[in-house]
């Protein structure tokens, strides 16, 4: 039987470990060729010795699917576009784009370089626009050109994008901004037959794998890790797939067996009048407002 991705190619960006790996891994069990990217460097965005993509590439190929490494900087124009031109060299097409790459540099704002904020803005959100804007371009001279383009962009967004997260300004503004971008790429991608949906995952990866263990106890041998980062990849899959037809614009928060519907902001209690208020008028019309409004969820980590 045919997998839900057959025939079609994939890029995942950040695919050498963690979230980017269980896709890669995943799109491939269900028939697609994978671009495998990541830079190899380590947690704090700094090179590493040994790049991983290659290994991912091996591990698809050992399970009998298609694959091709790509070690280039995806937050550079040039990285991106070949990025992009790996996928059509190599396979002929482009179906599907997981932006994934990431790394964190924590600290809390007053103590936050500004070194620090542009590398994690940087990879995380230019990291997102340069692959897309790449994509989109082949995309759109595709459908140009007259040839179907049934194409579809997974952006990774973070609970810290939708909520915040204490001791991680740089890291949630750049996770917001995803989302506002995924928005906005929907909208403007639509014509040409690209749908862009984000997700908000929970997994153990390089990155949460100290916050959770200081939080929750290891899986016991035989039950089911809720953890896990292939747990994320199946609702990926589908999104990066052509049986996702109609779903564009919209972010789905993930873990372990649990898949939410994200709705975001929407307006709430309103005042309006025709004429100007007084800071005083105001200030009461917005306790009057707060009062009937749902209380925010809380800052991740905040007490």
């Amino acid at each position: 039987m045919a997998g839900l991705c057959e025939g079609r190619v994939v890029i995942v960006t950040g695919a050498g470990r963690g979230l980017g790996r269980a896709h890669a891994l995943a799109f491939a069990a269900e028939g697609a060729r994978v671009v495998v990217n990541d830079l190899g460097v380590g947690l704090d965005g700094r090179p590493e010795p040994q790049g991983p993509a290659a290994r991912v590439v091996r591990e698809i190929e050992a399970l009998g699917g298609e694959a091709v490494a790509h070690g280039g900087d995806i937050a550079t124009a040039a990285g991106a576009a070949s990025l992009v031109e790996a996928a059509v060299d190599t396979f002929g097409r482009l179906d599907t784009l997981v932006n994934n790459a990431g790394f964190l540099r924590d600290r809390m704002l007053v103590n936050l370089d500004e070194d620090d904020w542009d590398a994690v803005v940087r990879v995380h959100l230019k990291g997102h626009f340069l692959p897309m804007r790449s994509a989109a371009a082949w995309w759109r001279a595709e459908s140009k050109a007259g040839r179907p383009v049934r194409a579809r962009v997974v952006n990774t967004s973070s609970g810290a994008g939708l909520l915040g997260s204490v001791g991680q300004g740089n890291y949630s503004a750049a996770k917001a901004g995803i989302l506002a971008m995924t928005l906005v790429a929907a909208a403007e991608m639509g014509g040409h037959g690209v749908q862009v949906n984000a997700i908000a995952p929970a997994a153990r990866t390089r990155m949460t794998e100290e916050t959770f263990a200081q939080t929750m106890a290891a899986p016991q041998p035989g039950t089911f890790d809720a953890m896990a980062p292939e747990n994320v990849s199946p609702l990926v899959v589908w999104l990066g797939s052509d049986a996702s037809a109609g779903v564009t614009g919209r972010v789905f928060e993930t873990e372990g067996g649990r898949i939410t519907v994200m709705e975001g902001w929407s307006p709430g209690p309103t005042a309006d009048r025709d004429s100007r208020w007084t800071p005083a008028e105001a200030g009461e019309a917005a306790l009057k407002l707060l009062a009937a409004a749902r209380q925010p969820l809380p800052v991740y980590g905040s007490r």
